[in-house]
Formats: structure tokens, C-alpha cells, sequence
């Protein structure tokens, strides 16, 4: 069985790869590891679909350009 640890290290890595910030022979270590392991490929899916979720549901909210005017004339200021 593997060990906490190298489970918070792969979710590290998931991570990076969905940034797409993995070089092409990490990503290709990571998708071995994922054949591997079955528990590992959840991990990637549930990531997937958490990140889906924010993506779809959570709602950014808009500056009014007044606000950012305002802001940019303080700056200007100092």
C-alpha cells in the first residue's frame, strides 16, 4: 500500500498537470503512475470535477469602472 505521503506528493503533481504547468516526461510519469494505481486516477478525477465545479458554479463577482477610476486617481495622487 502506498503511503500518505506519496499521495499528497502525486496530488502535488495532479495539480501541476491540470495547470499545465508538467513537462511532457513528468506528465508521462504521471499517467503511468495512474495505470498503476487506480486510487490515483480518482484523485485526478475528483480534482477534474472540483475544478469543474468552481469553474460552472461559483460566480466572480465585476468592479464597476467608477471603482477602478477611483482608485487609479488615488494612485495618481500619492
Amino acid at each position: 500500500m502506498k503511503t500518505p505521503v506519496n499521495l499528497i506528493d502525486f496530488t502535488e503533481r495532479v495539480n501541476l498537470y491540470l495547470d499545465n504547468e508538467m513537462d511532457p516526461d513528468d506528465e508521462k510519469n504521471l499517467m503511468k503512475e495512474m495505470d498503476e494505481n487506480p486510487s490515483y486516477k480518482t484523485v485526478m478525477d475528483d480534482e477534474r470535477e472540483f475544478r469543474q465545479f468552481i469553474k460552472n458554479k461559483v460566480q466572480r463577482s465585476s468592479v464597476s469602472p467608477d471603482l477602478i477610476k477611483t482608485i487609479k486617481e488615488k494612485i495618481r495622487v500619492v
